[in-house]
């Protein structure tokens, strides 16, 4: 395989100024950048990780903790996990996936052992009992989710009361009097995770604001409890239903039960849940949804991170940005009046 001093000779320049160039440590004039770079492509030189880790104490990779909970839909977990990965490649960083059930002593393991030069964590909790760790760890950690305390954080999330308050106000526009929350699921609330309360909370505000009334139903992942939930619902309405479910576990459930009782999405209810765009467009009746914009979310996440490491400034940092959501009406929603 071809080495630096084989790019240097193609190049003709110091085996010191293609390390310059690589690492960008001093100033190059543009000529000799460019001849260099043309040698790179000429002999496909690709730099040795484990040389270039020795040499400027950093591996360019990013730790992503991510958890492996049976109840979490996997789907929605890899979309962060894939636009991570390919957002960090264009940074020249590669990614590490460090499974969370280590708790607060893996978070140390990895950054103890030099593994990674940087955290990133999903499904952040309200009291995340690995935030002191992270508090103190001498490298940058971004949070994808904000706890109850941010302080001392650098945290970015989607915009959930935003999402919630999308919701109300859309299905209000359509006409709908009674708008009823499914909840996500009781793994997914056990674990109180910071997002869920915020669409709550945002459902309440436009619910108040609008002079409508919002219902909060159980969900799960049994037909029987979803049953239940959409029967209240309906018992508590007076003109057509109208349902939102941003737990994509429980849609399918929902839309059976729904067409079990004789109402046709988009018809005579109006449902918006939370589903990639491929996977709304393959519903039977294409679903509406809150786009929770988790590409954008991730890239952004990244972005956070390769600044800080940039920066090379050591913590703590403190930094919250939300991401706004967007409604993309299909055909599960009725149309606004």
């Amino acid at each position: 395989m071809p080495t630096s001093k084989d790019v240097a000779q193609a190049a003709g320049v110091a085996q010191s100024t293609v390390s310059y160039v690589l690492s960008g440590k001093r100033p190059i004039s543009e000529k000799t950048r460019k001849k260099v770079e043309a040698a790179i492509d000429q002999l496909t030189y690709q730099p040795n990780a484990g040389a270039r880790a020795l040499a400027s104490r950093k591996t360019r990779v990013i730790g992503l903790v991510i958890p492996f909970i049976p109840e979490l839909e996997m789907g929605s977990i890899m979309e962060f996990v894939s636009v991570i990965a390919s957002t960090a490649r264009q940074y020249d960083h590669d990614i590490l996936l460090v499974t969370d059930d280590e708790g607060a002593a893996g978070l140390r393991r990895v950054v103890g052992q030099q593994i990674c030069d940087g955290l990133i964590l999903m499904q952040v909790e309200d009291e995340d009992e690995r935030l002191p760790v992270v508090r103190s760890l001498n490298v940058p950690v971004v949070l994808i989710g904000i706890p109850r305390d941010p302080s001392g954080l650098v945290c970015i999330d989607a915009d959930f009361e935003m999402a919630g308050e999308h919701c109300v106000r859309d299905l209000a526009a359509a006409g709908h009097s009674v708008i009823s929350v499914i909840d996500w699921q009781p793994a997914v609330m056990d674990r109180h995770v910071n997002y869920v309360d915020r669409f709550l909370h945002g459902t309440d505000v436009a619910a108040k604001a609008l002079g409508v009334t919002v219902l909060h139903l159980p969900g799960g992942t049994d037909r029987a409890t979803i049953s239940e939930s959409v029967d209240k619902a309906l018992a508590s309405t007076t003109g057509k239903p109208a349902f939102i479910a941003p737990d994509r576990t429980i849609q399918d459930i929902l839309r059976r039960i729904l067409s079990s009782r004789g109402l046709t999405l988009g018809l005579d209810v109006s449902v918006i849940g939370s589903a990639s765009p491929t996977l709304a467009e393959l519903q039977p009746i294409p679903l509406s949804t809150i786009d929770l914009r988790p590409a954008e979310v991730s890239r952004r996440a990244v972005k956070i991170m390769c600044q800080l490491l940039e920066a090379d400034s050591h913590g703590p940092h403190e930094s919250l940005e939300l991401v706004p959501t967007v409604i993309t009406h299909r055909s599960s929603t009725l149309r606004p009046q």
